[in-house]
């Protein structure tokens, strides 16, 4: 789907210079080159660095040819997740949002993000309403950003989150290079939680902005058992590394009672274990504060549409 005329009418046709644009893509050429083209149709024109995870279908070299005004970096490696830390190192914006090859922003919304992360210096994230296409509906979890019970302070613009989804969300780039980016070790699948806790513990603040908005048409290429396997490893490596025993025991506990008995849930635990001396040599107990914005969580994580692991 794409903008309508009159969505991208009512918004200036200005560049802004605060923001960059970070995509990570692995083997979908047409649909990198699909996302670039939108992203460099935007008001705002964004820096782009284009960040290829070793892809083998040409990718690289299709967007270099389409567009050489994108930084296009390929890896020689799926790096998943790292790749959006290879792109911010690359830019020197103040801002950086990422996108997917299957997601894009609409007109004005960058410019809205910058906006508020200037209104606010300790803001480091921003996340945007995310509509499903085709058809442009609420997605699943834009209720639960709305409606996010994670205490917050009252100069925050909309409401305080406990994480955020990266391929919707807009990052202050000091913040993200100060935590440390996306772990190497989570790969891809729910590796937010874990910077979004560090970012949280280094004061930094993060928030719902309804006036932003990303829309969202799921590629039908991608492995739904590798991305479930590697998001329930890393919800119970992050768990373990950051919350404390109880708080862990709780959360271990719901996902062994609801998720699926499966093969892919079986092979995903054994992940986890593997990883175990990791997780204690690095395991770090986030402070109370953030702790009780974790917990408020948990009843909306239990009843979630959204953050169910099935595939």
């Amino acid at each position: 789907m794409t903008d309508t005329g009159a969505e991208a009418a009512v918004e200036p046709a200005r560049a802004d210079p605060r923001v960059g644009a970070v995509v990570i893509t692995w083997n979908r050429r047409e649909e990198a080159l699909t996302a670039l083209g939108r992203l460099l149709a935007l008001p705002e024109r964004p820096q782009v660095v284009l960040v290829d995870n070793g892809s083998t279908d040409g990718t690289a070299e299709a967007v270099a040819r389409a567009y050489p005004e994108v930084d296009v970096v390929a890896l020689g490696e799926n790096l998943g997740a790292v790749g959006r830390n290879v792109g911010v190192e690359r830019l020197r914006t103040p801002y950086v949002a990422f996108a997917d090859d299957d997601t894009w922003w609409a007109p004005g919304s960058l410019a809205r993000a910058a906006d508020a992360l200037d209104a606010h210096p300790r803001l480091a994230v921003v996340t945007a309403r995310i509509l499903a296409e085709p058809g442009g509906r609420d997605d699943p979890i834009v209720t639960e950003l709305r409606d996010s019970p994670v205490p917050g302070p009252g100069w925050l613009p909309g409401p305080a989150l406990g994480s955020f989804l990266a391929g919707a969300s807009v990052l202050r780039r000091e913040a993200f290079l100060e935590c440390g980016g996306f772990s190497r070790r989570l790969w891809l699948g729910g590796e937010e939680e874990l910077l979004a806790v560090d970012l949280a513990t280094a004061g930094w603040e993060l928030c719902y902005l309804e006036e932003l908005t990303v829309h969202h048409q799921a590629s039908t290429q991608r492995d739904s058992h590798a991305r479930r396997r590697a998001g329930l490893r890393n919800t119970l490596w992050f768990t373990w590394l950051r919350r404390p025993v109880r708080a862990a025991l709780r959360r271990t506990a719901h996902l062994a009672r609801t998720v699926p008995r499966d093969r892919v849930s079986a092979l995903a635990v054994l992940d986890a274990l593997r990883g175990l001396p990791w997780v204690l040599a690095e395991r770090r107990r986030v402070p109370p504060r953030v702790e009780a914005r974790l917990a408020s969580l948990e009843a909306s994580q239990r009843n979630s549409r959204a953050r169910r692991y099935v595939s």
